[in-house]
């Protein structure tokens, strides 16, 4: 049987940790949960989102009998890691903003990590900062306006990246990013807007996420915990949301390029 891993966002930014594993590990049977139904997490109070990540990811993790969980939002994360590992017999592994190799990468010595409002502000990032990089300037910016581009992208062809060039203009006109040369992308949804985003900031600046890292860990657990099929690849992925199905075509062939698979869509009722 293949190993079974489960990865769980807000939305669909987990996405792009998702594609990740699938490149790295093309053999996993995939499940993917987008809490759509409680979308977008941004600047919702933290102890309604501890429960409502408790519930959701305990529902799914029934449903689907993983070997691993990925939670695959930083926002979730960082207020909800804890929880989850205490109440789930299941290894979970969290994103973690991408702030120690920014702090090895950076010449100017000025990093910005970008995020959700919740992420940015967490006492989890300032330890991160504390930790990592007492040597840089670190920014740190928040952009709500982000999320909800990536999640427009994957349902427009074609995508007009415009919101996205401004919303990165608008931040780094600001005087004390004129320095900048890592940038954190602390969103697993920001990814997918890659090209819109390097096109739009000095051609300088060097553009880092966790994604592959993340992979690399999923990969190491799996090793550890249970023997690792190598098998032959696994072309479907079930993608759960608690939201309303979406039956937007253009959708469903934009995740499945990007997971390089078949995309079957469930409701997860909670």
């Amino acid at each position: 049987m293949s190993n079974s891993v489960l990865v769980f966002d807000s939305g669909s930014g987990g996405l792009t940790v998702a594609a990740e594993i699938r490149k790295k590990m093309p053999n996993v049977q995939l499940s993917y949960v987008s809490d759509g139904g409680f979308f977008p997490y941004g600047k919702k109070p933290h102890d309604l989102l501890k429960q409502r990540i408790l519930d959701v990811v305990s529902v799914a993790s029934e449903l689907t009998r993983p070997d691993i969980i990925v939670i695959a939002c930083n926002t979730a994360s960082t207020i909800a890691l804890d929880l989850l590992r205490a109440k789930l017999n299941v290894p979970i592994v969290g994103v973690v903003p991408a702030i120690k190799p920014a702090a090895a990468l950076t010449k100017s010595g000025v990093v910005m990590v970008l995020g959700t409002h919740t992420t940015v502000n967490s006492a989890y990032v300032k330890q991160l900062i504390a930790d990592f990089a007492t040597g840089c300037r670190v920014l740190v910016e928040d952009s709500e306006a982000l999320v909800l581009a990536s999640e427009q992208k994957l349902t427009s062809d074609p995508f007009d990246g415009q919101n996205v060039t401004q919303e990165m203009q608008r931040i780094f006109a600001q005087h004390t990013a004129s320095e900048t040369d890592v940038l954190v992308l602390a969103c697993t949804h920001f990814p997918l807007l890659n090209d819109e985003i390097k096109s739009a900031i000095p051609s300088h600046v060097n553009v880092i996420d966790s994604g592959l890292a993340i992979a690399n860990r999923v990969n190491t657990l799996l090793k550890m915990e249970c023997n690792l099929n190598e098998q032959a690849k696994t072309s479907e992925v079930t993608f759960y949301t608690t939201g309303e199905l979406d039956s937007s075509e253009v959708k469903q062939r934009n995740i499945e390029l990007l997971l390089d698979c078949s995309l079957t869509q469930r409701h997860l009722s909670i």
